[in-house]
């Protein structure tokens, strides 16, 4: 039975409580010799192996978003190295905090307290902690190959899944960037829903273009919940089938080992995982799984609506 939008409404406007939205049943037909053919040593020759667990006198700290994946790749990055890190969940409506940090309302941030450095970008983060041994082994993360299948795939996704993410981060109640009702209103005010344009949505600060009243702005997240996901999950299953056939392993996306690719592309399918129904490939899946543990970035499956 489909939820009110009056009662969707007011979850995302007031309480902030869990919902649970319409349920859909899928039978995976995604068992494939291929993604289970590899030996058990194959399997383990290929996946990354960790260093020494890096611990600081004064721990580094990465300032974040759950939701981010910009703030996912960095976090990721940290988790792959095996380096302990203080993690800063930011509220999605805290704009002094990381003004005072560098200067904007930016995440992630990445600060060395021993150095009294504190940075921005998370490539530029990564970069940084990787090539520094006092966090390990330095370039243990391959560079990015360039592979425009992968790129291709993610913009075809890209609208689809705004529909179906968007709506869901807020709704839950749980993200930490999320608890309070100012940090939900900052995110719907500031990320339109398909089919809007950035611009339509937040307006360009003139009389001409103002921008969508923010009542408007709720009753459509609130209608993109109440209505049925099934037939975008369809969708959403089949465009998986398409990832799954290009992505080299249950360990690394790309032929030769982790690499910058999979610190991208994981930290965007992560964010799949709060969408309730999803009928995951098996090698995809696997990847999924094997990424979350290595990294330490925990997936999303038991809050998925």
């Amino acid at each position: 039975m489909k939820l009110a939008v009056s009662t969707l409404l007011l979850a995302i406007a007031s309480t902030g409580v869990a919902f649970t939205a319409p349920s859909v049943k899928t039978t995976s037909t995604f068992a494939s010799t291929k993604a289970l053919s590899m030996s058990s040593a194959a399997v383990e020759a290929e996946s990354f192996t960790k260093g020494p667990r890096i611990i600081r006198d004064e721990l580094p700290i990465a300032y974040v978003y759950d939701h981010c994946p910009f703030c996912v790749r960095v976090r990721l990055a940290l988790g792959v190295k095996n380096v302990k890190h203080n993690l800063q969940f930011l509220a999605n409506d805290d704009i002094p905090t990381p003004t005072k940090l560098i200067g904007k309302k930016i995440a992630p941030i990445f600060a060395i307290p021993e150095d009294d450095f504190i940075m921005g970008e998370s490539l530029d983060i990564i970069e940084k902690v990787d090539t520094d041994e006092r966090f390990g082994e330095t370039n243990q993360i391959k560079p990015a190959s360039g592979r425009t299948d992968i790129k291709a795939w993610q913009k075809s996704v890209q609208t689809l899944l705004r529909t179906l993410q968007r709506p869901r981060y807020v709704a839950t109640g749980l993200l930490p960037e999320f608890q309070q009702l100012d940090g939900r209103h900052a995110f719907i005010k500031n990320h339109q829903l398909p089919p809007y344009e950035k611009k339509e949505w937040k307006g360009d600060g003139s009389e001409d273009t103002p921008g969508m009243d923010m009542d408007e702005k709720l009753n459509l997240y609130a209608e993109a919940m109440a209505k049925d996901p099934a037939p975008l999950v369809e969708d959403l299953n089949a465009k998986l089938i398409e990832l799954d056939d290009i992505i080299y392993s249950e360990h690394y996306c790309t032929e030769g080992g982790f690499s910058m690719d999979d610190i991208d592309l994981w930290s965007r399918l992560r964010s799949i995982t709060i969408v309730k129904g999803v009928d995951w490939p098996v090698k995809l899946r696997a990847y999924m799984d094997n990424l979350s543990a290595l990294g330490d970035v925990p997936l999303y499956d038991n809050m998925a609506l």
